[in-house]
Formats: C-alpha cells, sequence, structure tokens
C-alpha cells in the first residue's frame, strides 16, 4: 500500500521540499557547466575500493570468501570487475540474492549462514558500481542494459540453473529484467519491497490498481512525492550522495549498530566511487519512452505468465516502494483461489508447492 500521511502538513513539507530542490536542480543546471570549466580535473574512468575500506567486517557477520569475474564485453573492451559471493555446497538448489540502492553484498551477512546450512547454494553479487566491484566514476557509464548484462554472465559464468531469485530495490528491477529474457532458467522467486515503474502515468498500474480511469490527484501527488523528493535529491547531491547518513536517517529508532552503518559506507571513500550510486535511482522510469520502461513492462507480462513458486514480502513502511506491492499480487503471483491475506510460510524448500504472499511489517 502507498504510504499514508497521517498529518497533511507532513504532505505539504514534503511537497516544498520537492520544489525546492526541482529549483536547485535547475540552478545547478546553469552553474554545472561554469564550474567544471574552471575546477574540473581528470579522473580514472574505474576505481577500486582499497581492501582496507572492509577490514573488520569479520565481527559484524561478513565472513565470507571474496569471488571476482572478468567480464569481456567483446571488441577489446572489458567491463569493471564484478565480485560477488559463493557459499554453500557446489550441488545445493542455487539463491541468487540481488542487493538494492546503495547496499551491497553486506545486506544479506545474516541470511546466508541460515540458508546454507540449510544446504542451499547462495550466491550474492555486487553489482558494478558498488561493494567490493569496480566502478565507474561517472553516472552516465551505468547504464540498466549494463547491469543486466553483468548479472545474465555471472549465471553463466557459474552455470546457474533453477535458480530462487531473492531481489529487492534496485536488485528486483535487475533480476527481474534478466528473468523475462530468460525464464526457464528460475525455478522460484522471493520479491522484496521492489516494483515495476512504467512512467508517472502509468502510476494506477504500479500501485495494482486494476480500475480503469485517471488516478485521483490527490492519490497521484501522494504516491509519487517520496520518490520524487529522494530523484531530486540524488540529481542535486549526485556522486556526492552521503551513503552513510542515508542508512542513519532511515533508522529512526536507532537501534542499527554505527558500525554497520560505516559497512554500508564502506565501498564509497570519496565521490568517485559513488557513480553507480548516484545513478540508480534516476534510471527509474518517470515516462513512456524512458529507456527503462520497455524492459519493466516487459517483466510484468512475464510474471503474468509466471506459474512457478513466487513469494512476496513488503515492509508497509517503505515511502519509495511500499505502493508497489499490491502489484505483484495481480501479477498472478498468489495461490489462486485463496486469501492473498493468509500470512502462510512453508519451512520445506520452494518445490511443487506455491507460496502464498504474505505482508510482514517492519
Amino acid at each position: 500500500m502507498a504510504v499514508v500521511y497521517k498529518k497533511p502538513l507532513a504532505m505539504v513539507v514534503v511537497l516544498l521540499l520537492t520544489i525546492l530542490l526541482v529549483l536547485l536542480n535547475l540552478v545547478k543546471t546553469v552553474v554545472s557547466p561554469i564550474w567544471r570549466l574552471m575546477m574540473g580535473a581528470r579522473v580514472p574512468i574505474v576505481v577500486r575500493t582499497p581492501e582496507e575500506r572492509f577490514r573488520g567486517l569479520e565481527k559484524l557477520g561478513y565472513t565470507f570468501k571474496p569471488n571476482y569475474m572478468s567480464i569481456d564485453g567483446g571488441c577489446g573492451i572489458e567491463l569493471p570487475r564484478v565480485h560477488y559471493l559463493d557459499e554453500g555446497p557446489r550441488d545445493g538448489s542455487v539463491i541468487l540474492c540481488l542487493h538494492g540502492e546503495p547496499a551491497w553484498s553486506f545486506l544479506y551477512r545474516k541470511m546466508i549462514p541460515h540458508l546454507v546450512s540449510s544446504g542451499y547454494r547462495v550466491i550474492v553479487p555486487d553489482f558494478i558500481g558498488f561493494g567490493k566491484s569496480d566502478k565507474y566514476t561517472s553516472p552516465a557509464n551505468y547504464t540498466h542494459e549494463m547491469h543486466c548484462f553483468t548479472l545474465r554472465k555471472l549465471v553463466d559464468h557459474l552455470q546457474l540453473s533453477q535458480i530462487t531469485l531473492v531481489c529487492q530495490d534496485w536488485g528486483g528491477l535487475t533480476g527481474l529484467s534478466v528473468l523475462k529474457d530468460a525464464p526457464d532458467m528460475f525455478a522460484n522467486l522471493v520479491i522484496m519491497n521492489t516494483g515495476l515503474p512504467s512512467g508517472i502515468l502509468n502510476f494506477r498500474e504500479d500501485m495494482g490498481d486494476t480500475a480503469s480511469g485517471p488516478l485521483p490527484f490527490f492519490t497521484l501527488v501522494q504516491g509519487c512525492l517520496p520518490f520524487l523528493l529522494w530523484r531530486s535529491f540524488v540529481l542535486f547531491f549526485q556522486t556526492r550522495i552521503p551513503v552513510e547518513r542515508l542508512f542513519k536517517r532511515s533508522d529512526p529508532a536507532k537501534i542499527m549498530d554505527p558500525d554497520v552503518v560505516s559497512a554500508y559506507g564502506a565501498p564509497f571513500p570519496s565521490s568517485l566511487y559513488k557513480g553507480g550510486a548516484a545513478r540508480w535511482p534516476v534510471m527509474v522510469p518517470l515516462f513512456k519512452d524512458d529507456q527503462v520502461t520497455a524492459h519493466m513492462e516487459a517483466a510484468r507480462n512475464c510474471l503474468k505468465t509466471w506459474k512457478k513458486p513466487a513469494l512476496v514480502m513488503f515492509g508497509d513502511r517503505d515511502p519509495i516502494t511500499g505502493f508497489c506491492e499490491p502489484l505483484f499480487s495481480i501479477l498472478s503471483l498468489t495461490t489462486k483461489g485463496k486469501s492473498s491475506k493468509a500470512p502462510v510460510i512453508s519451512s520445506k524448500k520452494h518445490t511443487g508447492k506455491s507460496c502464498q504472499r504474505i505482508s510482514w511489517s517492519f
């Protein structure tokens, strides 16, 4: 469900902040070329986060052996090196876990040991621009196709099949885009707080609303504002996006260990390393003719015919993707003929039976 502003004042504040950031971005568009002309300096195309930035993470549960893959892009072009985790028995059922923005494989550190102890082989890549993977310094080098290409290359490199896809945030947009191109490679889906956006004018469908006609203006604004504020924020700060501060802001109860917050910021020692984090929010399609829109619509069409087990889990306090949960309910991802509200989870492996949708409150 979309986030509901219990106080009208909160919505007004978000709206004013969004307008302010839009105006600041307009000023920045004019000033930026002058600043670059006067103060710009040459930077490397690709950077690699120093290994010492990741020291001490063993104390936080990130005890896994690093693995790396080089990707031949053809015509003498080599993409940045990709880091991934590969834990568990090589003959175990494969679980592929994909992180979102601006996280990295550290996100799954507590899940991996439990899955491995249950006999699964767990693969967790860092997308290019995140974690221990190499990073383009310019946001312009990052495209949705590049991330999909990288993920598909990793799957082929490891010769994975019958994959259980676990995805959230941009891991969902990327993973489900790969799924629609190679559905036979996947056996199960676990979808968490993500979406398949296809433009503001399609917002009713993004919310899983099957009614016809235009969406009420208030509902449209209420649903779009949190993301538009986030997008405007990232556009303004770009590679100076304060990653650690964002993680602190996402934890108002202050229950997150400061060392964990620092670990999420470890891959980004300076603005040179934040090109990927600055690019992902901007790639979310706002219009029908955006480059990513076609991938999102194709992924929806693929899910409409999906007959294999699927589990949808959403935290209802996510202001950015929370409203997208009903979308996956109408894409034939729930057990047909049963109440979609029944919180049923099988302790058995995801084979032979479909799992019902379950919404978790965090």
